[in-house]
């Protein structure tokens, strides 16, 4: 048998978590992307497949910080930028990622700029 990539196991991973986990307009989901250089995330209401906010590193106005700190301040603007379009509380999805490192960072900026989940 063929050995499966890390990413081809975190798609699984995410696939499985996504067969129980819905944005919906109340409660729409915080999506995480990672990869080698970079993180994102939006907050998507799956209901009508509308992506409401995004913050990422690429973005020049952030820094283009990819570690831990970069993380947070990623999550504290996505944080605000959700306050803006009305959005208190949120759905975490992790991206079949693993809950740490510059995941539960952004995560971490999220709660402090004022979202709940």
């Amino acid at each position: 048998m063929a050995e499966k990539s890390r990413n081809h196991m975190r798609v699984v991973r995410h696939d499985r978590l996504r067969k129980t986990l819905t944005g919906t307009t109340d409660r729409p989901r915080l999506a995480v992307y990672k990869s080698n250089k970079h993180i994102s995330a939006q907050i998507i209401d799956d209901v009508n497949g509308k992506t409401l906010v995004a913050a990422s590193s690429l973005e020049k106005s952030l820094g283009g910080t990819d570690n831990v700190e970069g993380a947070k301040k990623i999550g504290q603007t996505l944080a605000e930028r959700a306050k803006g379009a009305g959005v208190k509380s949120v759905v975490f999805d992790r991206g079949g990622l693993r809950y740490h490192g510059v995941v539960a960072s952004l995560a971490d900026g999220a709660r402090e700029g004022g979202l709940s989940f």
